[in-house]
């Protein structure tokens, strides 16, 4: 059997892997990974919420007018994040915060966004409903996720690899993320496929 790492164990592992994580970063970029970050993050306006922030590689391409507060649990990231904003020039507030239990009042956020992080969240539902609790009616969620394959042998082998990549640093590979959108009391507005039916774009919004 196996057990999801809690978001304590989840941090420590990014906390060690802080300095590293850009260099990966690095190479997801020459896969075309930074497109789809921009994409992603231009869609979003108004007061903008990113959770999990990780070491800032989102911050560049919000546009201007924008106002944003980033969180992550891992103290690491966030100083990476920190030194990335300064180097970028982007005005950004950074908060030590868990996803599942976001330190924001009711209804106060225009946009969320995230990219590749409710694979990592222990409990992914429960980060969406406070991602949603903290929107205001009609305020749109943008997600940039890969989920499990609906494709035959990727999907086998997806779910196969699901233990070794939950070890090395607590990601999922077998998650349903357009589900669990809906059970996290979103509207779909929006799903695209972008890399085969493994990464996508997901927009949703808070009923109003």
């Amino acid at each position: 059997m196996t057990v999801d790492l809690t978001a304590r164990e989840i941090s420590q592992r990014y906390n060690r892997f802080a300095r590293w994580y850009d260099r990966v970063e690095g190479i997801l970029a020459l896969l075309g990974v930074s497109r789809l970050r921009r994409r992603v993050l231009q869609q979003a306006s108004g007061k903008v919420l990113e959770v999990a922030v990780g070491t800032g590689k989102n911050l560049r391409y919000y546009r201007d007018g924008h106002s944003v507060t980033a969180i992550d649990f891992s103290p690491k990231m966030l100083e990476r994040a920190r030194k990335n904003a300064q180097r970028a020039g982007v005005q950004a507030t950074l908060q030590l915060m868990d996803a599942q239990a976001l330190e924001f009042p009711d209804s106060t956020v225009d946009s969320a966004v995230s990219t590749f992080v409710f694979c990592s969240v222990p409990d992914a539902v429960l980060g969406l409903r406070e991602a949603c609790r903290v929107l205001r009616p009609g305020g749109r969620v943008y997600l940039l996720e890969h989920v499990l394959s609906g494709r035959q042998p990727a999907r086998w082998l997806m779910q196969r690899l699901n233990g070794l990549m939950r070890a090395i640093d607590g990601a999922n590979l077998d998650r349903d993320t357009v589900e669990n959108v809906e059970l996290a009391g979103f509207d779909l507005v929006d799903v695209q496929d972008l890399w085969g039916d493994i990464v996508k774009l997901i927009v949703a919004e808070k009923p109003g």
